[in-house]
């Protein structure tokens, strides 16, 4: 059954992996900043074994909402496009839209600040830029990284995260883009929304540890570069050109150089082979990239059905828990 979506005119979509005690958190502080009735809560249980959370913890809070528990647990950007589909889905009026995460770095209180871009017509999607980080020197050292090969791969600045206030037509771009299932911000970025960023402060976590790891920040580095994979393998492909078009003209003028009495012995040999090599390697790589851009391009792109990566919906206004798919 559709959800009524006239009586809460923000809907918050939030993923949840064993953390109970900020996920009750923040649903304790949504109330305290919008009210019983002015927010509807959509909280993602991406496959928690030990610390699953129950509709009981909504309903604690005196708000009301929705919980989806997940088959298994398919990861925070998977878990985030499973409950924007959702409300896409069953909210299809829906007026506006956060997306946050539930550990409490994204602050209930900065919500209304953050939607005020979406008053103006001429603004689909707001992100939030972080004014301040409080990581570690080892995450701040690879975001920096990451933000420079990223603009260097894909020309395009990435300076934001998951936190973001949508309108209805945006959300129903983002849904119906497979981009949206590897990496939100990429998405977001792709779609060519019109955008407004938002600087906003950063909170510190309400309990527990984050369940990133190097590896994880790694891994999702590297989805938002594959969400501009055609952007990247084109601009490789360049670059490896430019190379070996460098090696040729390094040959003839290693060549002209031995002619003409200037090279030393042994010389001439030695830089030839590393040049017709290094020509090769390129050759043979900018080729590769030129091939796999074709098919990036001209593939098929698969539609996720996301009801297939639900086990249970509970539902706040049910007496027990409702199995919907």
């Amino acid at each position: 059954m559709k959800g009524d979506s006239s009586v809460y005119p923000l809907i918050v979509v939030t993923p949840v992996y064993e953390d109970v005690e900020a996920s009750s958190r923040l649903f304790k502080e949504l109330t305290a900043v919008f009210g019983q009735e002015g927010v509807y809560v959509v909280a993602v249980d991406d496959g928690s074994v030990r610390q699953p959370i129950d509709i009981s913890n909504i309903s604690a809070a005196g708000i009301n909402g929705v919980v989806i528990k997940l088959k298994r647990n398919v990861g925070h950007q998977r878990a985030i496009a499973i409950g924007l589909n959702y409300v896409a889905d069953q909210f299809s009026e829906a007026r506006r839209v956060v997306v946050m995460d539930s550990d409490g770095e994204d602050l209930p209180l900065s919500i209304r600040d953050l939607m005020q871009p979406l008053e103006s017509a001429d603004v689909d999607v707001v992100v939030a830029q972080r004014k301040s980080r409080v990581e570690t020197l080892r995450f701040k050292t690879f975001y920096v990284v990451y933000r420079w090969l990223f603009k260097l791969l894909t020309g395009r600045r990435i300076s934001f995260g998951n936190f973001m206030a949508l309108k209805p037509a945006a959300l129903k771009r983002l849904v119906a883009m497979q981009e949206l299932w590897i990496h939100v911000a990429g998405c977001v970025l792709i779609s060519k929304l019109r955008i407004a960023v938002r600087s906003l402060d950063r909170g510190p976590r309400y309990a527990g540890q984050s369940k990133m790891n190097f590896v994880g920040l790694a891994l999702h580095g590297f989805r938002g570069l594959m969400v501009f994979a055609e952007d990247v393998l084109v601009r490789v492909g360049i670059a490896c050109t430019f190379v070996a078009a460098f090696s040729v003209l390094s040959g003839i003028t290693a060549i002209g150089l031995k002619l003409f009495g200037f090279a030393t012995p042994g010389w001439f040999s030695v830089a030839l082979g590393i040049l017709l090599l290094v020509f090769l390697q390129t050759g043979a790589l900018t080729l590769m990239t030129l091939m796999l851009a074709g098919v990036i391009r001209n593939g098929t792109v698969a539609t996720i059905n996301y009801k297939e990566f639900i086990d249970t919906v509970l539902i706040l206004t049910e007496v027990n828990k409702k199995s919907l798919y």
